[in-house]
C-alpha cells in the first residue's frame, strides 16, 4: 500500500517560526559588515547597550511592506527597517524604535512608519519614557507621499506626548530633511561625533543653492548642533558612551508627567557643610569664578549631568541630586560673559525650566547676574521677547522652587532669574549679595551725575556716591528687610538648608488658571 503523507505538526510550525525568527534577526551579513565598517553598530546592539541585559520584547518583528513598484516586491525583509518594542532601564520600563539602516538605509515607508506609530502610542498608554535610536535616510521615495504621511503621524505623537513621557531622541547616523523635525519635537537629543548629522537640507543642496562648500559634519555634525544651533543637548565620542548616558538620564527623569522623579539613596550627608563655599566666590563682583564648582560642592557625591554644556555658556542647567531627590538647577555662570542673559542663555534655560516642570523637578537656581546682555545684535535679534520666554517659563512653573543669591542680582535680570516677586517659594542670599536696578558705578553716574560734574574733583565725587549708594541701597540686607529675600546665611550651610527647604516643599501644591493653554512669547 503506498505510504500516506504525515500531517504537519505543532513542531513543524515552531521550526518554521525558528527560522524566520532567525531570519529577521540576523539580516543580510554583508549589510551587517558594512555597518561595523563605518563604525557603528546594528540596531539590536544598540538596544542591547540601552536596556537592561534580556528585557527586549519585540513588537511587530515579522511586519513587511505592500509596496510595489521599482523593484519593492521582490524586496520584503522582515521588520521593515525598524526594531519596536519595549524594556526596561534600571527595572523601569521604557520603550524604543530603533532604525536598521542595513534594510533599506533606514528609510521610512508605510509599514516602517506604522510600527513606529504603534509602540509611539503604546507608550502613551503605558506612560513610559519613549527612546528613538536614529539612523535612517528619511522617506522611502519608492512609496512617494505614503512616506511622508507617515512622519507627519510621528510628529504629531510626539506633540501629544510632549509633557506627558519623556522623549529622548538619539541620533546614531544620519537624519535628514523632515525626519530631523522628530527629533526636535522631543525632550532631548543625543549624537555622536563623527557618525551622526542632522540637517533640512544637505551639502549638495547647499552647494547649489548658494555656492557655499560644507561637508555633512561641518553642516549637521554633532559638534555644530552641540556648540552652534543648540539642536544637540549631548554630544559625545562613541554609542557605547553615548547609549550609557542616556540610561543614566533616564535614572533622573520619572516615567511620566503624573509621577515623581524616582529617589536614591546617598551616603553624601544632608547635614554636610560646604565650608569650601565661603572661599569659592570672590567678594569682588568683576573677578570670574566657574559655577561648577559651586554646583558640585552642594549636590550629591558631586555628581551632575548638564544639559546643552557647550551652548549658550553663560547658563549653566543641570540635572543632579540634592539629599537623593532629582532637582534641576539654573546658574548663571560668571566664567562666560560674566554670567550675562542674552538671547541663546535665555531660551536655554526657559525650556529646562519648562521641562522640570513638566516632570515634577523641583528648581533650584543660582544667581550671580550681571544683566541682560546690551548690544544692537541683541535688541534687533529680539532679546525681549526671549528674555520674555524665561520669564514665562518661571511664572507658570508650579514645582517647588528655590532661588539663591551668590552675589550680584542687577536689573530686569534679576527679576527673570526666579525672584521671589515672579513667584520663587523660598528666597535666600549669601552675605556678599548685591540685588539692585544697577551696578552701584553706573546707578552713581545717573543719580548724582551733576553733584559729580559740578565738583571740583569730579572723581573723589563719584567714588563718595558710589560708596553712599552702596550703603543705602546695596548692603546685603537691603532685600531680607523688605521681605524680597527670606534669609542671608552661611554659604557653608547651603547644602543642609536646600535639602531641608525641598523637603518641606515636597507636598506642594499649586493650580493654574483654567485655559486649554497660555500663549508664551515665540
Amino acid at each position: 500500500m503506498p505510504q500516506q503523507a504525515a500531517h504537519p505538526t505543532v513542531m513543524d510550525g515552531i521550526g518554521e517560526l525558528s527560522r524566520v525568527r532567525e531570519e529577521a534577526v540576523r539580516g543580510a551579513p554583508r549589510a551587517t559588515e558594512a555597518q561595523h565598517a563605518k563604525g557603528k553598530l546594528t540596531a539590536r546592539e544598540r538596544i542591547d547597550l540601552l536596556l537592561d541585559a534580556g528585557s527586549f520584547t519585540e513588537v511587530e518583528q515579522l511586519r513587511r511592506h505592500r509596496a510595489t513598484g521599482f523593484g519593492l516586491e521582490a524586496k520584503k525583509p522582515y521588520t521593515d527597517g525598524v526594531i519596536t518594542g519595549w524594556g526596561t532601564v534600571h527595572g523601569r520600563t521604557v520603550f524604543v524604535y530603533a532604525h536598521d539602516f542595513r534594510i533599506f538605509g533606514g528609510a521610512l515607508g508605510e509599514a516602517h512608519a506604522t510600527k513606529i506609530h504603534k509602540i509611539m502610542d503604546m507608550a502613551i498608554s503605558a506612560g513610559a519614557p519613549l527612546v528613538s535610536l536614529n539612523d535612517g535616510a528619511g522617506a522611502r521615495i519608492q512609496e512617494g507621499v505614503s512616506a511622508l504621511a507617515g512622519y507627519g503621524g510621528i510628529f504629531q505623537r510626539n506633540t501629544k506626548a510632549s509633557g506627558v513621557i519623556p522623549q529622548i531622541s538619539v541620533m546614531l547616523g544620519p537624519c535628514a530633511g523632515g525626519a530631523a523635525y522628530s527629533p526636535a519635537l522631543t525632550d532631548f537629543v543625543f549624537m555622536v561625533r563623527e557618525t551622526s548629522q542632522m540637517f533640512i537640507t544637505g551639502p549638495d543642496v547647499v552647494r547649489a543653492v548658494t555656492g557655499e562648500e560644507i561637508t555633512q559634519n561641518g553642516l549637521g555634525g554633532a559638534d555644530v548642533h552641540a556648540e552652534t544651533s543648540g539642536v544637540a543637548h549631548f554630544a559625545y565620542d562613541d554609542e557605547e558612551t553615548c547609549l550609557e548616558e542616556v540610561r543614566y538620564l533616564l535614572s533622573l527623569l520619572p516615567q511620566n508627567n503624573r509621577e515623581m522623579p524616582p529617589r536614591a539613596d546617598t551616603e553624601d550627608p544632608a547635614d554636610r557643610t560646604c565650608e569650601a563655599l565661603r572661599e569659592m566666590v570672590p567678594a569682588d563682583g568683576t573677578r570670574p569664578y566657574d559655577m561648577h564648582d559651586v554646583i558640585t560642592e552642594i549636590v550629591d557625591d558631586g555628581e551632575h549631568m548638564e544639559v546643552h554644556e557647550r551652548w549658550a555658556t553663560s547658563v549653566i542647567c543641570t540635572l543632579a541630586r540634592i539629599g537623593g531627590e532629582v532637582v534641576g538647577i539654573v546658574a548663571n555662570q560668571p566664567q562666560s560673559l560674566a554670567g550675562v542673559l542674552d538671547i541663546h542663555s535665555s531660551e536655554k534655560a526657559a525650556r529646562f525650566v519648562q521641562l522640570c516642570d513638566a516632570f515634577n523637578i523641583p528648581l533650584v537656581t543660582l544667581v550671580d547676574v550681571p544683566g541682560f546682555l546690551p548690544g544692537v545684535d541683541q535688541e534687533h535679534g529680539g532679546i525681549i521677547r526671549h528674555g520674555a520666554k524665561l520669564l514665562y517659563a518661571y511664572c507658570n512653573a508650579t514645582v517647588p522652587r528655590i532661588s539663591l543669591i551668590l552675589r550680584k542680582a542687577y536689573g530686569g535680570a534679576y527679576i527673570v532669574m526666579d525672584s521671589r516677586s515672579i513667584g520663587a517659594d523660598l528666597s535666600f542670599a549669601w552675605p556678599a549679595n548685591e540685588i539692585a536696578v544697577m551696578g552701584a558705578e553706573g546707578a552713581a553716574n545717573v543719580v548724582f551725575r551733576r553733584q559729580i560734574a559740578a565738583a571740583d574733583d569730579p572723581e573723589a565725587m563719584r567714588a563718595r556716591m558710589v560708596k553712599e549708594y552702596k550703603a543705602e541701597l546695596m548692603h546685603p540686607y537691603y532685600a531680607a528687610e523688605r521681605g524680597l529675600v527670606d534669609d542671608v546665611i552661611d554659604p557653608a550651610d547651603t547644602r543642609s538648608l536646600l535639602i531641608g527647604s525641598l523637603a518641606m516643599l515636597r507636598a506642594k501644591h499649586a493650580s493654574l488658571p483654567d485655559r486649554k493653554h497660555g500663549n508664551p512669547p515665540m
